[in-house]
């Protein structure tokens, strides 16, 4: 039998000032970038551009695919990319309690491992597209 996996898109998205966007889940009260389940019908950016509009408010663009992860409890295969802001103001939605703009550092640190690495991974400039696997909160290394 042919496993079933689903895809996940996720964007990083900093601003000017080296803020990163960040929602906190209503359902575990935890901070991640924003994202989301891909329909079956969805082309990826389409998909990237209204989970992230749909849990921020926020209009965006996605300027480069930095990462694939893949969440090996949930067999969950997640495309990261980094994105620029285009317009929109912050408004809370069904998943996100809250919608903030956090110093690049700060995220880092609010973020668990298997998340913070993605916004570790789409700042650094030039670098390739990082693929790794992580257990849910941590990687797997």
């Amino acid at each position: 039998m042919t496993p079933k996996h689903s895809v996940s898109v996720a964007g990083v998205v900093v601003n000017a000032a080296r803020d990163v966007l960040l929602i906190e889940r209503r359902d575990t009260r935890e901070w991640q970038i924003p994202g989301g389940v891909l329909e079956l019908e969805e082309e990826i950016q389409a998909g990237l551009s209204r989970e992230i509009r749909e849990e921020t408010g926020y209009q965006v663009e996605a300027e480069a695919l930095t990462g694939v992860y893949k969440n090996m409890a949930l067999g969950v295969v997640a495309l990261v990319f980094r994105c620029r802001l285009v317009s929109g103001d912050a408004a809370l939605s069904e998943e996100a309690a809250r919608v903030t703009w956090v110093p690049l550092r700060e995220a880092q640190a609010l973020l668990p491992e298997a998340w913070s690495i993605r916004v570790t991974d789409a700042v650094v400039p030039g670098s390739e597209v990082a693929v790794r696997a992580h257990d849910g909160k941590n990687l797997i290394h």
